[in-house]
């Protein structure tokens, strides 16, 4: 897709968006909710999204399926899927134990012009929250779900990636994370093996799909921004080893939260403070010995950060704590970066997150704003220089643009609508067969 068909699908989608708002595409909970239907922060969660108690054996097996209908149509782009089908699917989780995952895969009604069979890519989204309710395959059908009695809102902005790859002719599978929707475990936000895993695993069920012009060895692409980047880098790192029978060509990881303990101060006091929490929510699933340590530092306004952190969405979790520093949330007032290097056992857990230890074996992508300071520039620059010292093949692409003010996030997504086309265009490439040519070469020299 070239830029000027990317912008008109980005100007028809914000515009589609705005119409649906109070009309279409909100969701919330009816006065009486069907059996096995949960609800979070009063957003109705379909039973569908129950994992069942005794899960399949083999990563990647499909529990159970749905259809269902995407909530637009794009004008002026080919690409309108008029079919999808809701997906549970199993995975192995960061603690070795089976666990089960939600997605999507869209099926576009563009055909594809390519050699072999339809390719797929693997949309893995970008921060959405924590609560059930922020599951970016719930914004499928409903772009805006929202419950202003419970106090939440969810943008289904990911769906802006989804139509540009189905305007290509892409099979498109976008998945949810362990425990964002289904609804048996809290999210585990940014774990590099949980993210990893579900990202191959959900190529896995997205192929094994019946009725889908897919094949079982359809090329396979992962694409992924800011969460989803680190999503997309380490499902590139694992996939020789965890589904080495997949398809890969490429890995797109923009905006990679590489390294967490560098990703901390530019999230610290910034309109998304509340992913701070989400991310100690997350880190305490699986360490819960680190329970009363965390405790130990946490004030009363810090344990009620972290509790109302667990159900809240991106926008009602940044409205909610806007610009909080973690300094305001400590008995003592230091702030969570000091807290981390001075606990060993935490330290140790935020390290085994870091990505860019492992070389991937298929061509990746890595882009970064370089005025981004909200998942800072230099650290997801330093993944590409990392990969690029263990002899990957790396694209590394630095989208310069003006500083639109710190700590307000004004910074990170902009580069993401920027480098969409460019980024689309280069999995296509990948799935055409050209030769990915990396610039590890000049790297030392780019921004």
């Amino acid at each position: 897709m070239n830029l000027r068909a990317g912008k008109r699908a980005l100007v028809a989608l914000a515009s589609s968006l705005t119409l649906t708002v109070g009309t279409l595409g909100i969701m919330s909970a009816p006065a009486q909710a069907a059996e096995g239907d949960t609800t979070s922060r009063g957003v109705t969660i379909p039973a569908f999204y129950n994992p069942p108690a005794n899960l399949p054996a083999k990563n990647g097996s499909v529990i159970r399926t749905e259809s269902i209908k995407p909530f637009l149509a794009l004008p002026g782009v080919s690409a309108l899927p008029d079919k999808a089908q809701r997906i549970m699917f199993k995975t192995t989780d960061a603690a070795n134990k089976p666990a089960a995952v939600t997605g999507v895969y869209i099926e576009p009604t563009k055909k594809w012009s390519g050699k072999g069979s339809r390719p797929l890519v693997v949309v893995a989204p970008g921060t959405m929250g924590q609560g059930d309710q922020c599951a970016t395959s719930l914004n499928v059908e409903n772009p805006l779900i929202m419950d202003l009695s419970g106090g939440t809102l969810s943008v289904g902005y990911e769906l802006i990636t989804v139509y540009a790859m189905l305007n290509e002719g892409f099979g498109v599978m976008l998945t949810d994370y362990i425990g964002l929707g289904a609804t048996d475990r809290p999210h585990t936000y940014m774990n590099r093996v949980d993210q990893g895993h579900t990202v191959n695993d959900a190529a896995r069920a997205a192929l094994s799909l019946s009725g889908t012009s897919l094949k079982s060895n359809s090329k396979v692409g992962f694409h992924g921004y800011s969460q989803g980047g680190g999503a997309s880098a380490a499902a590139a790192e694992l996939q020789p080893t965890y589904a080495p029978e997949l398809n890969l060509v490429g890995a797109y990881a923009g905006a990679p939260p590489a390294d967490l303990l560098k990703t901390v101060p530019g999230i610290d006091g910034s309109l998304l403070a509340v992913a701070l929490g989400w991310a100690i929510n997350g880190m305490m699933h699986y360490n819960p010995e680190l329970t009363p340590t965390v405790d130990q530092y946490m004030n009363d306004k810090g344990k009620k950060v972290l509790n109302d952190a667990l159900t809240s969405c991106v926008p009602d979790g940044s409205m909610s704590n806007p610009f909080t520093k973690t300094t305001q949330l400590t008995k003592a007032g230091i702030s969570l970066e000091q807290v981390i290097n001075q606990e060993p056992a935490i330290k140790a857990v935020v390290d085994a997150q870091r990505i860019g230890k492992i070389k991937p074996k298929v061509p990746v992508r890595v882009a970064t704003g370089t005025a981004d300071d909200t998942v800072p520039h230099k650290q997801s620059r330093q993944l590409a220089v990392d990969w690029c010292k263990a002899k990957a093949n790396v694209t590394y692409t630095p989208v310069i643009l003006p500083n639109l003010g710190n700590k307000t996030v004004l910074n990170h997504i902009p580069p993401m609508l920027v480098d969409l086309p460019a980024a689309t265009s280069w999995m296509k490439d990948r799935f055409a067969g050209k030769k990915a040519t990396s610039n590890c070469l000049v790297l030392p020299i780019m921004p």
